[in-house]
């Protein structure tokens, strides 16, 4: 079984063990960067740049292409349907949109983040 780990999972400490050939989208490594660029404290910016260097060198980023771009056109367009702006939660969508391109599974802390499409993406809690 193939999974997408979600960024909440690789900034977390607790994570267990999760089974499988595991990924990330390249939208995940962006949250690293942004997270290491505006950390306020000197030792906050060296744990998440420690953080940001283990996971580039354990994962090479899943790419947002065509695939992805067309899953993630699904994704917004069943938010908006439901009423909601799907543009609060891009970058979870195109996450979600990542691991429907490449059939895996999204692990996630935050389930709430893909509620409005958990019946298009596998969702699976940690």
């Amino acid at each position: 079984m193939r999974g997408l780990l979600d960024t909440n999972l690789l900034i977390a400490d607790d994570v267990p063990p999760i089974e499988g050939e595991l990924a990330i989208s390249v939208v995940s490594l962006a949250e690293l960067h942004f997270g290491v660029l505006v950390a306020r404290e000197a030792t906050q910016r060296a744990l998440r740049l420690q953080r940001l260097a283990a996971v580039e060198s354990r994962f090479t980023p899943l790419p947002v292409d065509g695939s992805v771009a067309r899953h993630y056109g699904q994704l917004a367009a069943h938010v908006r349907g439901s009423g909601r702006n799907p543009r609060a939660r891009a970058f979870d969508l195109v996450i979600a949109a990542t691991a429907i391109a490449h059939g895996a599974a999204l692990y996630t802390r935050n389930q709430a983040d893909f509620a409005g499409v958990a019946d298009l993406v596998d969702v699976r809690p940690v």
